[in-house]
């Protein structure tokens, strides 16, 4: 119906209801004396008039009229009731205020004063009679599924907010999705209850046997505060039954409005491998990225990608999206068109471009996370590694300065510590380049190290997924390797707080939480792709590759680690940099750059890091 003609046909049911509570509040006060009728006559036409002009004026103003009752809940309650106390209030003072001026004219002295007890009588019929209008529209659409309501059946594992904003979209859906036959939830005070219509049918351990009983096809996890420990064990469950496995997204995308059904999705190794979700201070990361101009290096990249749309949620001025791959950028900025972001192509080690970019738009803040990141491709191109990760952080991080920007982040890693490969040795003299910067430079320069991250372009957990779809086998280089684990969103918004943090100086370690042995993660892929590790899908050992650490460190001996104010952010005390070894090292790196050999970047290296690859040639 359009809006127009339903809003006409609300006003005009309000009107009439107004006027028959109206008429029946006079009724109910004078019918055992008739003889008074006549008398309040007047009084009751004057009231008629001033209601049925003054309450639904009352309604527009409170947003009556501008609402989906189908949806109604206790809010909309309070907003009837608000509005009906408000309208029928006027009304009364309004009355009020004629009977006393028509008590000093003579001529209209017959007016006589609007009786309490119809006051009142008006006030609650006006409210359960309009109130009741709006809410027999809910009323007429189921509150669940029928029991035999055709369809999927499924079952949500959590009987709490999120639980109750899937079954929400759900039913919003008409059930097209799917229709739930029941919740379960641990907490014992909940088991036999209804949530909108849909029973707590009991507990986790319940779970086999209601999968069999009620015949569910799927089962969907509402459980967002859940910790990776918590989800593994209700996956692990879950697996004894036919049933799919699904998840909602987390936390943030519960309380930001963007769930939908559409959202929810495959459990990953993401979910079962997570921790309790980070914790911003937003009034400090607000402070320095609000209104400012960010410039985000490889800003195409995983990491890159996801610091932009963090940041953008700040109300920066302008996010600068930087990279040196026309495709990758194209995409991110393809998906954030339509907010304050400019692209800028251009390579980190061309000083002169870079100078350019930063004269043009006078960054405050630079996120550097364009990098060579991979550890074997490096050991075999040396020379790319120190021209990217090394003089492409000199250049960015001198055109910072000269540019006057506030702040400048390097994304490191935790191969940077001891380094046993170029690629780490390359971000531990980048993470150098930014410490000997920040002792001549009035911008703050910090370093941010963390390990690897869940589902960045050729980690590790997308490799074993593409192995695993071809039918396997899904090959680990050693059975006791281990490595740090992050997910995408959790490391940059610990970036972002870190930044916010930075004094200048500074490497932040991030808290990466326990190592996880790289053939468990392979196995629990595996489990969740629904098959059985080595049974289904073979595992077989490659050994270990060049350049790589059976265990990986996040910070050396000398560095420590000082506690920050968030509980998830440490920072290391930087080692004493010998600034003419390195700035000779840079220079040689500028005149020579690709034509330098192996050996040469090698000799070069070790004169920076004397730790750098006991073990190698």
């Amino acid at each position: 119906m359009p809006r127009l003609k339903r809003s006409v046909l609300q006003v005009s049911l309000d009107i009439f209801l107004i006027n028959f509570a109206l008429l029946a509040s006079f009724y109910l006060r004078l019918e055992e004396r008739p003889g008074e009728l006549t008398q309040y006559r007047p009084t009751y036409l004057a009231a008629a008039a001033a209601a049925t002009l003054i309450i639904p004026l009352v309604y527009r103003f409170f947003g009556l009229y501008r609402r989906i009752w189908r949806y109604a809940s206790i809010g909309e309650l309070w907003s009837v009731t608000v509005a009906s106390t408000a309208g029928v209030g006027a009304v009364v003072v309004i009355l009020f205020c004629v009977s006393f001026v028509a008590g000093s004219i003579p001529a209209v002295g017959a007016f006589r004063r609007l009786p309490h007890i119809v006051s009142v009588l008006f006030w609650l019929s006006v409210m359960l009679l309009t109130g009741g209008a709006r809410f027999i529209q809910r009323a007429r659409y189921p509150r669940g599924p029928a029991a035999d309501a055709p369809g999927k059946k499924i079952l949500i594992i959590g009987a709490g907010d999120a639980g109750l904003v899937a079954l929400r979209e759900l039913k919003n859906g008409d059930y097209r999705y799917g229709h739930p036959v029941g919740f379960v939830d641990d907490a014992p005070e909940k088991s036999g209850l209804m949530l909108q219509g849909v029973p707590v049918l009991g507990s986790r351990w319940d779970i086999p046997a209601l999968v069999r009983a009620r015949g569910v096809e799927e089962i969907i996890i509402a459980i967002p505060s859940a910790s990776g420990q918590e989800l593994r064990e209700i996956a692990d469950i879950c697996k004894k039954t036919p049933a799919a496995l699904k998840i909602l997204p987390g936390v943030y995308d519960i309380l930001s409005g963007k769930l939908t059904v559409s959202a929810i999705r495959e459990v990953e190794v993401e979910d079962l491998l997570g921790r309790a979700p980070v914790d911003l201070n937003v009034a400090e990361v607000a402070g320095y990225l609000n209104g400012g101009i960010i410039l985000v290096t490889g800003a195409g990249g995983s990491i890159g990608s996801e610091l932009c749309r963090q940041i953008l949620q700040f109300g920066p001025r302008r996010v600068i999206l930087g990279g040196h791959g026309e495709n990758s950028i194209f995409a991110i900025q393809q998906e954030l068109q339509d907010l304050p972001v400019i692209a800028e192509i251009f390579d980190i080690r061309d000083e002169q471009k870079v100078r350019r970019v930063f004269a043009k738009h006078s960054p405050t803040v630079v996120f550097h996370a364009a990098a060579h990141k991979h550890v074997p491709l490096m050991e075999h191109n040396p020379e790319e590694a120190m021209l990217s990760n090394v003089l492409g952080t000199r250049s960015l991080a001198l055109a910072a300065s000269e540019s006057g920007a506030r702040a400048f982040i390097m994304i490191s890693t935790d191969k940077a510590v001891h380094p046993a490969s170029v690629m780490g040795a390359s971000k531990r003299i980048g993470e150098m380049i930014i410490q000997d910067m920040n002792a001549r430079s009035e911008t703050k320069f910090a370093a941010v190290r963390f390990g690897n991250v869940l589902g960045s372009r050729g980690s590790v957990v997308p490799t074993f997924k593409s192995q695993i779809r071809r039918g396997g086998p899904v090959t680990v280089t050693h059975p006791d390797m281990t490595r740090y684990f992050m997910t995408i969103p959790e490391a940059c918004q610990l970036v972002i707080q870190a930044g916010a943090m930075a004094a200048g100086g500074e490497i932040f370690v991030l808290d990466m939480g326990r190592p996880v042995r790289i053939v468990d993660l392979a196995a629990e892929l595996i489990r969740l792709s629904g098959f059985e590790p080595r049974a289904d899908i073979p595992i077989v050992y490659t050994g270990i590759r060049p350049g790589e650490k059976l265990h990986e460190e996040l910070l050396t001996e000398e560095e420590g680690a000082t506690a920050t104010g968030h509980r998830r952010i440490f920072v290391g005390r930087p080692n004493h940099i010998d600034t003419e070894a390195l700035r000779s090292f840079v220079e040689k790196l500028r005149a020579r750059g690709s034509v330098m050999e192996e050996e040469e970047i090698i000799a070069g290296i070790r004169t920076l890091l004397p730790e750098f690859r006991a073990d190698a040639k």
